[in-house]
């Protein structure tokens, strides 16, 4: 019996084809409906193309980063805003040091030092169940700081599950403890991913656009350490909020009464057994990594070396470091442009687009009308204000992509802040953060997704979690922003 012909799948699913047909009609009925005498021609361009943009984004009809470049196109053509300050964006110096981080992400991945760092940190802290979650936290934050989310995630996950196999194999926790085990311990690579990443600029996407923007249209340059200084404190509250909820809350372990222990687990012996001893290559990787950190860190106390060198100058500089020192394996370097198959491009042209609208908004006059709108909020205390940021952003990024979010709101908050007198930094930085807060649902971000794949959680064990997570971010970004921004920034 000859079997039919399978038809080929269609290249665009129902969400897609809504996105297709929703982002053009948007688009021309923002730009005649608008009256000129309301808005003129530069500014209705740019809205008419972000909303376009955004359509595209939210609805991925086409590739998210393909969409980014729309604005390259579309604003320069219909004469919304000059070519050069369109392009300029998509080579703005904080794609440049997300760059670098990218790339010496990738050496840290390919020699294993990521796993290494993790099953010694494991190994430190303990074998009892609190502590093995505890473990994975800190190692997870600490690797999200510098790699992103995702990637952190999709490393730190088969050291998870090895360690629930492992624990359940030898019935060391059985029934609810090793559910309670599991479902902690998996949760604690996601949440401390995405945790981790709001400490520094170069692991959180919202963060780089918020860094990108403030350089661009506010002429300020928002340095690693002051970054740090004012985010560290917010990831280091959120981690500890996150340790205590999946410990003595959600998925607490008892065995009589008492902590439950995992006893000595061979596991984290063997894998490090076959990572071998520290290596030649995981030395250099860790030079060049360190030395990188030290001058983001040095860089801005030097005198007046900080006005002109950038931090994206310092990770490209950590970056090249890798193309030149040579491998033990021979004939190889560190790192060889072959590995750059593996750099995220479409996430650095992502936060050119997000920048290009954002000039879009600045040189055409559009956050002039934006400003306008928001000028309802003026009687609002400035606390306020930041508390209905925080809460929205929150809601809105549960949804849709991060990435998305912060490309839309952060020049929003740039014209909000202009319109209401104040200085736009702290909102800019209420709305990265959070944005790059989302704890709720599988496909709220890519750690989520990474480890309910696992079949370990159900989506109301996320969820439930999320929650707490949420109001936990609402209450710490906002009194952050609001007190500690202000000390660290000096505004």
């Amino acid at each position: 019996m000859i079997e039919p012909e399978k038809q080929p799948e269609s290249s665009y699913n129902r969400r897609n084809k809504i996105g297709l047909i929703l982002g053009p009609v948007l688009f021309l009925l923002t730009y005649f409906l608008i009256p000129d005498s309301v808005m003129g021609h530069e500014p209705r361009v740019v809205l008419a193309v972000t909303l376009l943009v955004a359509t595209f984004w939210v609805t991925e009809a086409i590739p998210m980063a393909a969409a980014s470049l729309v604005p390259i196109v579309l604003i320069p053509v219909l004469q919304g805003a000059e070519m050069g300050t369109i392009a300029s964006a998509y080579a703005n110096p904080v794609i440049f040091m997300y760059a670098g981080g990218f790339v010496i992400a990738i050496a840290i991945e390919k020699w294993n030092l990521h796993r290494r760092i993790a099953l010694n940190i494991i190994q430190m802290i303990g074998s009892e169940s609190q502590r093995i979650i505890l473990g994975i936290i800190i190692s997870t934050a600490a690797i999200s700081m510098f790699v992103s989310n995702a990637a952190t995630a999709l490393m730190m996950l088969p050291v998870a599950i090895a360690l629930i196999k492992e624990v359940k194999e030898k019935n060391i926790l059985t029934g609810d403890n090793l559910q309670h085990f599991s479902k902690s311990i998996l949760l604690s690579v996601a949440y401390a991913a995405t945790i981790g990443g709001l400490a520094t600029i170069v692991a959180a996407v919202p963060n780089a656009v918020l860094a990108g923007i403030a350089y661009e249209q506010l002429g300020r340059t928002v340095t690693f350490v002051e970054w740090f200084m004012f985010a560290g404190p917010v990831a280091l509250l959120m981690l500890v909020v996150l340790y205590f909820y999946l410990t003595r809350m959600a998925f607490k372990i008892t065995n009589n009464g008492e902590e439950g222990d995992t006893g000595n687990l061979d596991f984290i012996k063997e894998e490090k057994e076959k990572l071998g001893k520290f290596n030649y290559n995981e030395a250099m990787v860790s030079i060049a990594f360190g030395l990188t950190v030290i001058l983001w860190v040095s860089i801005p106390f030097i005198g007046s070396l900080g006005d002109f060198i950038h931090d994206g100058a310092i990770a490209v500089f950590g970056a090249l470091l890798l193309f030149f020192i040579p491998s033990s394996k021979k004939g190889e370097r560190i790192l060889e442009w072959q590995d750059m198959t593996r750099l995220p491009w479409g996430v650095l042209i992502l936060f050119g687009g997000g920048m290009a609208i954002a000039a879009g908004f600045s040189s055409s006059g559009l956050n002039d009308h934006i400003g306008e709108i928001l000028q309802m909020l003026e009687g609002l205390h400035f606390f306020f204000i930041i508390l209905l940021l925080v809460v929205i952003v929150l809601a809105i990024t549960e949804i849709l992509s991060n990435t998305a979010v912060a490309n839309l709101v952060i020049p929003l908050t740039l014209g909000m802040g202009i319109a209401l007198g104040i200085d736009p930094l702290p909102l800019m930085a209420a709305a990265a953060l959070a944005a790059g807060s989302c704890y709720m649902l599988p496909v709220a971000t890519p750690p989520n997704t990474a480890v309910f794949s696992a079949g370990y959680l159900r989506i109301d064990d996320m969820a439930k979690a999320g929650v707490w997570l949420n109001l936990a971010s609402i209450i710490i970004i906002t009194a952050a922003v609001y007190w500690w921004m202000p000390i660290v920034f000096g505004l």
